[in-house]
């Protein structure tokens, strides 16, 4: 996906935890913060503690919602998938991508990753991996208007 694309439909979820969010709920008020991660991901699971206390710090300046994108059948089992989202305190909108149908829609090859969209719904930054949550909170304050 690239940069100043627009956010695609959220459409295709196999389930979604912690309520549904469509397209429309998203754009329009404040930026979105998008993130993908997987069961069988250990990054994932390290970096979460930082996704929350984004989706804390900025609750009423900035959407988040997360994607779990299964890597292998065993990341299949939604049983496994809201055990390990409770267990790490994921309490934002998650899309269930078990058919990969938004993984698709966003060209998405990598967990974790995050794509960050402005009020009017076009990417403004795309990162993946673990750790650089140094730029992401950069490029999240940009989008907010947050001076550094």
């Amino acid at each position: 996906m690239k940069l100043r694309s627009l956010m695609p439909e959220l459409e295709g979820a196999t389930e979604w935890l912690n309520g549904q969010v469509n397209k429309t709920d998203l754009v329009g008020e404040k930026p979105t913060l998008i993130h993908f991660w997987s069961i069988s991901c250990h990054l994932c699971k390290e970096a979460m503690p930082d996704v929350n206390e984004f989706r804390d710090k900025y609750k009423d300046q900035l959407n988040v919602m997360s994607v779990h994108m299964p890597r292998s059948e065993k990341d299949l089992d939604l049983e496994e998938i809201k055990k390990v989202a409770a267990e790490h305190d994921i309490t934002q909108p998650t899309f269930v991508d078990s058919e990969h149908k938004l993984t698709d829609a966003f060209e998405n090859q990598y967990v974790p990753s995050y794509y960050v969209f402005d009020a009017e719904g076009q990417l403004r930054h795309f990162q993946a991996g673990g750790g650089g949550m140094k730029m992401l909170t950069k490029r999240v304050n940009r989008v907010l208007g947050i001076k550094e």
